[in-house]
């Protein structure tokens, strides 16, 4: 259930050698020297050389852009790279957002303390919104950065696994079983689910 199984995906996906730390819920995350790694007490955390990353969507693409050659991110200064950016800051930002709020239940207020309308004030408008946006986005694109696989898809792909399938805060759609489906015989995803 840990944010951690997406970055493990992705180092299978690159196929650099790596090291896991496992971190126990609850005090190991808690303590002065984890807290030194990620002052947050969670993970995932990546250690690269002498430099620390944490958030899930940075160390994605940290690493897309370090191992640039294996083809996780789109070149620099393509629509395609465009994309890959809009997608990455969508997935932690509207969508992590509107699915944390249904999951938990949160009532949003029809107003902001200004008086200004919640709905636009919130970022993601709301959870319909969001995910029609990438439906139909999915409905046009093999993935989210057009016909090649990137970091971004395995981002979108354990959000929406999450949100359809664990908290089972949204319906299932069909555009997005289809694609859970193609990313979930890639090899590398293949391996993190192996016992």
């Amino acid at each position: 259930m840990s944010r951690g199984r997406i970055i493990r995906w992705m180092l299978e996906e690159l196929g650099e050698p790596f090291d896991i730390k496992y971190v126990e819920y609850g005090a190991e995350m808690k303590s002065s020297e984890y807290l030194a790694i990620n002052p947050m007490g969670k993970v995932p955390a990546l250690k690269h050389g002498e430099g620390i990353v944490t958030e899930t969507g940075a160390i994605l693409t940290y690493l897309a852009e370090t191992f640039s050659d294996k083809g996780l991110i789109p070149a620099s200064g393509t629509p395609a790279r465009a994309a890959f950016y809009r997608w990455m800051f969508f997935i932690a930002g509207p969508l992590e957002a509107a699915t944390s709020n249904e999951f938990l239940q949160l009532d949003i207020p029809k107003t902001t303390p200004l008086g200004t309308p919640s709905k636009g004030y919130l970022g993601y408008g709301n959870i319909d919104l969001t995910l029609k946006t990438l439906e139909n986005h999915l409905k046009a694109n093999t993935y989210l950065c057009g016909k090649e696989f990137t970091a971004a898809d395995i981002y979108l792909a354990s959000h929406i696994g999450f949100g359809m399938q664990i908290a089972k805060t949204y319906a299932p759609r069909d555009i997005f079983n289809t694609y859970l489906e193609r990313l979930s015989q890639r090899p590398a995803k293949l391996r993190v689910e192996a016992p």
